[in-house]
């Protein structure tokens, strides 16, 4: 008696179009929602990200037992948070689609992916030294980026909070949040490129921490543009004496802004008081007035120049300091075309933590959750690529990367494997054919 193969049930609940009933099943074998995947994969091969973070690990398993490599696994996971599956044991059923095994050089008729088991083995294997590697192999990656050598370059360093939900190593409750988590710093140039983050409890990062991660950072920049000049931008947190010796020595810029105080204060209190007089004399209007003077904090080695903005109006005065090694420009200047441009790091780090769930780090040990960072690192470059590769003037290069996933990710495909070639049949309808046919013509002049 042969078998019966039973058939998916139906989807409940759907009611009848026309008078006729509608049945809908996933049984679709060679179908798949993530249709653009393979433009992604186009770069991630450009940008080598997946080799290059395998090359820093060490794998200690034999040889002629391994079926899938480390670029294989890492790659796989970076192209799932793209994606947007930033849930591991999403990969227990994505090791079967058909356009992630294509994206992974396998036919859909191949073996599986791996599972979610050996990508928490890669995520647990890299120890302290291989991390370290890792970072700079980041670093390396972010500077063969650019198709000629920058002749200046702007870093932003800031950090951000991360809640935790579990003991996880290095996690530390912070009063200001009123809850446990990490604090990782993260840093960005200033078209929003992602050149390194490390994890770290969470608490205000010292000065002598600061300078101990800085140093490996500039020194990695340095030994590939070593003529480059390079400037750090950041808020208070990190206008620290050691932060401030550690620029000069390096020949570093920097505008960083100061927490005010009394000190300070004394400077601007006659441009505070003409400005809440103007204000008074003019009520609902608001006034701003910049100075510029130089003076120093008692732990400071020596005296700064430092800007003041003060800003008046019907709920009072709003007085901020910046200090900066530049000599050259107007206080306007510096605090509003330069200092001002710092807050573009805050929606670098909202697409990088919300876009990609760069918060899922919920492994007991530090060094894994290390590696994920690194991973949603490497997701955010894949995703800021497909973003460069746009028209310049279009509004696809200001759009947001959960945007560009719905638009130009996922995307419904049916896969076809002929014997000569594969066919991916697209929506016909679909109303960004021109955009992703334009980022795929253009991959070739992508930097690798």
């Amino acid at each position: 008696m042969p078998a019966t193969v039973e058939p998916t049930p139906c989807l409940p609940g759907l009611s009848p179009v026309a008078g006729k009933p509608v049945l809908a099943r996933f049984d679709g074998e060679l179908l798949s929602s993530d249709g653009g995947l393979l433009t992604l994969r186009e770069i991630e091969k450009r940008l080598g990200i997946a080799a290059q973070l395998a090359a820093c690990i060490d794998d200690p398993r034999a040889p002629e037992r391994v079926q899938h490599g480390l670029d294989e696994i890492i790659r796989f996971r970076m192209l799932m948070i793209a994606a947007g599956y930033e849930d591991g044991n999403d990969a227990g059923a994505l090791r079967r689609d058909a356009m992630f095994k294509l994206a992974m050089e396998r036919l859909p008729e191949g073996a599986d992916l791996c599972s979610q088991a050996t990508i928490s083995r890669t995520e647990n294997l890299p120890g302290p030294r291989a991390l370290l590697r890792m970072g700079q192999a980041m670093i390396g990656q972010y500077c063969a980026s650019f198709r000629t050598v920058p002749k200046r370059i702007v870093l932003d360093i800031d950090d951000t909070f991360d809640a935790v939900h579990g003991t996880q190593q290095l996690r530390l409750f912070n009063a200001h949040y009123d809850d446990y988590g990490f604090q990782p710093i993260v840093v960005f140039d200033g078209d929003g490129r992602m050149v390194a983050a490390v994890l770290r409890p969470a608490c205000r990062p010292k000065g002598s921490e600061i300078v101990k991660w800085l140093r490996r950072l500039i020194n990695g920049i340095r030994g590939h543009w070593p003529r480059t000049e390079i400037m750090l931008r950041g808020d208070s947190h990190y206008c620290t004496p050691e932060v401030l010796r550690f620029c000069r020595a390096r020949r570093l810029d920097y505008i960083f802004g100061v927490a005010p105080t009394t000190t300070l204060r004394r400077h601007v209190a006659t441009l505070e008081a003409s400005s809440t007089g103007y204000v008074a004399q003019t009520p609902g209007t608001k006034r701003r007035r910049y100075t510029e003077f130089h003076d120093a904090a008692a732990s400071w080695d020596r005296v700064e120049r430092i800007i003041a903005r003060v800003e008046a109006g019907p709920l009072g005065v709003d007085t901020r300091f910046i200090v900066t090694s530049l000599t050259a420009g107007s206080p306007r200047r510096l605090y509003e075309d330069l200092y001002c441009a710092r807050g573009q790091a805050e929606n670098h780090i909202k697409a990088w933590k919300r876009h990609l769930a760069a918060d899922r780090t919920s492994c007991s040990r530090a060094s894994a959750n290390q590696m994920r960072i690194f991973l949603h690192l490497g997701a955010y470059r894949l995703m800021w690529a497909l973003r460069a590769l746009m028209p310049r003037r279009s509004l696809w290069r200001r759009c947001q990367f959960d945007t560009m996933r719905l638009r130009l990710i996922k995307l419904a495909v049916r896969i076809e494997t002929l014997s000569k070639s594969i066919r991916l049949h697209l929506p016909r309808r679909s109303p960004d054919q021109a955009i992703l046919a334009y980022v795929l013509a253009k991959l070739p002049r992508l930097v690798t």
